[in-house]
């Protein structure tokens, strides 16, 4: 791997798992060749590579894994900084440049296609094989653990450094401008900043204005580094008359979420907890609740009909709210370390990726948990 600050550094042992998680894969599907062609699983294959140039733009390279081995189509403008930066030795030795023109996808499906014309074995693409793909990249390595728990820091550490700034007197934008500079200092892609001053705090999506923040505000980050994704809710300002309640809400969603459990019944017990907590039966339905992180913000979006099962050393962000009240952070769901330091809670399993001892927190249920920060 590059020696640069970038890389991930990840180890062969780490790439031989998900090789053989993939491979396992393509025999179950009956398949010579899968193409992987998304920002989430060429990241995780890679060992956390930053695979975009826009952040809102495809990928610039594909890969295109076989029994004789993986081959890398890599944008012909990219190759030269992606092997610098990004690809360790083995990765490197197999790409083939595509003229930055072409679609690396396609280049990389049509080649495979081509070789496997044919053969009892074809080619099979990522469409065909998000429910495994999703499963392959759920239980994280060690190793992926690892740098989880340090994004986690980090991001929370922005959150506490940019709150310790602001005054009812600060525009949303200029918060969310503080938000967006610090990740971007610590190598975090910012690819999600949301802020609600008081006159905004009903909106569960409110992308930043010129408004004050005025008495109470919400700040929500999602962080990416090494291809992995931090979220994180927190309140500045004045407490929320719902604020200790919202909480109660996500410890039923945390109760929920253990190894083995089908995803739609964790979700449909946590959705319980509204009413359980004294809100009404119904508010789950007005924003999502988020569910499995990773590579992909939501991996997936959970709801009564996501029969995924949660794994150990998954991570999770379930994000309940009501209006004026929400709660959020990166947890991962029984595996090592769970239970163990600040951020865990021992009877739950769970471990708090995104916690900063310096923010203000209640414990409930063994776990600590946010409460609003007050202005400086």
């Amino acid at each position: 791997m590059s020696a640069n600050a970038s890389a991930t550094g990840a180890t062969e042992p780490e790439r031989e798992v998900k090789r053989r998680r993939l491979a396992a894969i393509r025999q179950a599907a009956g398949a010579g060749d899968v193409v992987l062609t998304s920002h989430e699983a060429l990241s995780w294959y890679l060992g956390g590579v930053r695979t975009h140039v826009s952040l809102a733009g495809p990928p610039v390279l594909a890969v295109r894994a076989s029994d004789a081995g993986d081959t890398l189509f890599v944008a012909a403008n990219e190759v030269d900084r992606l092997i610098a930066e990004e690809l360790d030795a083995g990765d490197a030795a197999r790409v083939v440049a595509v003229p930055w023109q072409n679609s690396v996808a396609s280049a990389a499906r049509e080649a495979a296609a081509s070789e496997t014309a044919g053969r009892a074995r074809g080619v099979v693409g990522e469409g065909e094989l998000a429910s495994q793909l999703r499963a392959a990249r759920a239980e994280l390595v060690p190793e992926e653990v690892g740098r989880y728990r340090a994004l986690g820091r980090a991001v929370a550490e922005v959150l506490t450094d940019v709150a310790a700034e602001l005054t009812p007197a600060t525009r949303e934008c200029d918060a969310a401008a503080a938000a967006a500079r610090g990740l971007v200092a610590r190598g975090i892609d910012p690819l999600v900043v949301l802020v609600a001053g008081q006159s905004r705090r009903p909106h569960r999506h409110p992308l930043p204005t010129d408004a004050p923040l005025g008495a109470r505000s919400m700040l929500v980050v999602c962080g990416r580094r090494h291809g992995l994704i931090a979220n994180a809710t927190r309140w500045v300002g004045a407490a929320g008359a719902d604020d200790e309640r919202i909480l109660e809400v996500e410890a039923a969603f945390f109760g929920a979420t253990l190894p083995g459990a089908r995803l739609d019944d964790v979700f449909r017990a946590g959705c319980r907890g509204y009413a359980d907590a004294g809100f009404a039966s119904d508010e789950w339905t007005r924003h999502h609740q988020g569910g499995p992180t990773g590579y992909v913000g939501r991996d997936p979006r959970a709801t009564g009909q996501t029969r995924d099962l949660v794994r150990r050393n998954q991570a999770f962000a379930w994000n309940p709210s009501a209006p004026g009240a929400k709660v959020e952070d990166t947890v991962i769901v029984g595996g090592a370390g769970a239970g163990a330091g600040a951020g865990a809670g021992a009877g739950a399993g769970l471990e708090v990726l995104t916690v900063d001892p310096r923010w203000p927190a209640v414990t409930v249920g063994g776990i600590a948990r946010p409460l609003a920060r007050a202005f400086s």
